[in-house]
């Protein structure tokens, strides 16, 4: 019976199909790289389930409590188990075999945790939040820029078990380029824990370069000609957009800092060298954010002074118009009374005198507002 088969057995997951046709589809596609929302072929949550040994992917026959039996007894492999949104049920044989913390398989499988690291006895426990950029033509007042997820990682002596929860961050891809580099497979557990950091920081800064492009389109529009008639909605998107970011970003620093700072029993001293280099594109990527979200005050305060300065403009142009055609409605007024005895009521001329004192008070009131910028 393969691996994949008996690790269904172990996680409750027998109601998938024959054993004929896992071993069929397990030739087909021996690497399963879900990079969208799928699971794994097997119709469950388990994606991957390998054993390494000196850095090199070895097929090992028998169950998967042979396999755990087989590298705690050759200190030189481990297994690595890739999961995909598991449910409790199916979490809970995984973790009576590898003796994981209840508090910890509560924090896997209901995800939505803060990025952190713990340690529980033998077993280091860390949580990575991930973030893709979400295409789109032009930014608007709902447009949907960053998409998070979470990678829940379980790091022992001889195992790694990764939980990913999103639509995205499949680990499938990393998987392959850690075996394309055995000497740094060979390093252990470990070194899977920081190619994963690492995958997920440099997310970050793509993520960052994105939305930079996003926040220079935002401040060209606002300070371009009609930039007063720019949505603020977009902006406010955008900050909210930055926030899902930062939350991402932010409170991975002092994890990352303690793995390569910190002596931890399961972290080689050599691959702490490794998290140093992780921790120092970490803070490139905070501080950008961190500069992102100044900016973006910036731009809001200028935009928010714009609409200001058009309003204070237009309550001018009313003001200037309102008192042009204040002379004429004044002289009508005075004209409309109806007394007997008024000057020049009724003279000739009197009619096309009043026309020209009003025209000419028109034009004198014009030509002073335009020429103080009022009209």
């Amino acid at each position: 019976m393969s691996m994949a088969g008996n690790l269904r057995k172990v996680t409750g997951l027998d109601k998938v199909g024959g054993l004929r046709n896992m071993a069929r589809l397990g030739r087909r596609r021996r690497r399963v790289d879900l990079s969208h929302p799928a699971r794994s072929p097997l119709g469950s949550s388990v994606v991957n389930c390998v054993t390494y040994r000196d850095g090199v992917r070895v097929p090992e026959p028998g169950t998967l409590v042979d396999a755990v039996t087989r590298v705690r007894k050759n200190r030189a492999d481990f297994v690595w188990l890739g999961l995909h949104e598991p449910t409790d049920q199916e979490f809970a044989g995984i973790a009576e075999l590898f003796d994981l913390h209840p508090l910890a398989v509560e924090d896997a499988v209901e995800a939505h945790q803060r990025p952190k690291l713990e340690r529980y006895g033998e077993t280091l426990f860390a949580v990575f939040k991930t973030v893709c950029y979400v295409e789109h033509e032009e930014l608007t007042a709902t447009s949907e820029v960053v998409n998070t997820g979470e990678i829940m990682v379980f790091v022992g002596e001889d195992f790694v078990i990764t939980v990913r929860h999103g639509r995205h961050g499949s680990l499938g891809p990393l998987r392959e380029e850690l075996e394309s580099r055995p000497q740094q497979l060979a390093k252990g557990p470990a070194a899977v824990l920081h190619a994963i950091a690492d995958h997920v920081v440099d997310d970050y800064l793509s993520v960052t370069d994105s939305v930079q492009a996003d926040i220079d389109q935002v401040e060209s529009d606002v300070f371009s000609e009609n930039g007063s008639r720019t949505d603020p909605g977009r902006i406010y998107q955008l900050k909210r957009e930055l926030l899902e970011l930062k939350r991402a970003v932010v409170p991975l620093g002092r994890p990352v800092e303690d793995l390569a700072t910190r002596p931890i029993r399961v972290v080689d001293p050599e691959i702490q060298a490794y998290f140093r280099d992780v921790l120092d594109h970490l803070m490139r990527a905070k501080e950008q954010t961190a500069a992102f979200d100044e900016l973006l005050n910036s731009i809001l305060q200028a935009h928010l002074a714009q609409v200001t300065v058009a309003q204070n403009e237009d309550m001018r142009k009313i003001t200037a118009w309102a008192a042009v055609i204040a002379v004429p409605t004044m002289v009508c007024g005075v004209y409309g009374m109806n007394f007997d005895y008024m000057p020049e009521l009724h003279w000739r001329f009197g009619y096309p005198l009043v026309i020209g004192v009003i025209t000419a008070a028109c034009v004198v009131l014009y030509r002073g507002f335009r020429r103080n910028g009022w009209l």
